[in-house]
């Protein structure tokens, strides 16, 4: 996801999702990065938004240079989402929350995963619009939460980042 946002063409192999899925699956994973997270002083885990957190738990797939290209584009797709409504609840569980831009809902879907306890794995994706998709210059997200049998508690968060279509 990082090295496709950086380099403007969608990168996707099974190496880099590997690695960027390293950090938030499985469980175990999971609750070292909310450690790393809760233990730095560059990042606040509780009011944290999309973009923050990986320069500090893959500071190396972020950018071997520094954290600056990947600001850049992460700051892109957040303005995109932040001008799209949202209409779509968090979760099962949590029916009524319902925040007003996509933006807001992935900054909200991070947190709770990151601050339930315990913490809900995350499994990302990265893929480009189509060339003649809808909307093929705004970048877009798929939220798809995984619940155990019987229950309205996630347990997975399957996180698709769709960026614009790029010739």
């Amino acid at each position: 996801m990082l090295q496709m946002m950086m380099a403007g063409k969608v990168y996707e192999s099974s190496e880099f999702k590997t690695a960027m899925d390293s950090n938030y699956f499985p469980l175990d994973k999971m609750k070292q990065s909310v450690t790393t997270l809760t233990g730095s002083n560059n990042i606040d885990i509780a009011t944290m938004e999309f973009g923050q957190y990986q320069p500090i738990l893959a500071p190396a797939n972020i950018n071997p240079n520094g954290p600056k290209a990947w600001l850049k584009h992460v700051g892109s797709a957040r303005v995109s989402l932040t001008a799209q409504a949202n209409t779509k609840p968090l979760s099962k569980d949590q029916p009524d929350v319902i925040p007003l831009t996509k933006c807001a809902l992935l900054d909200a879907s991070i947190r709770k995963c990151f601050n339930s306890d315990p913490p809900i794995c995350m499994q990302v994706n990265v893929t480009q619009k189509a060339k003649d998709s809808a909307d093929p210059t705004l970048h877009d997200i798929l939220l798809e939460w995984e619940y155990a049998p019987g229950s309205n508690v996630p347990t997975l968060l399957n996180l698709t980042m769709v960026c614009p279509f790029l010739p």
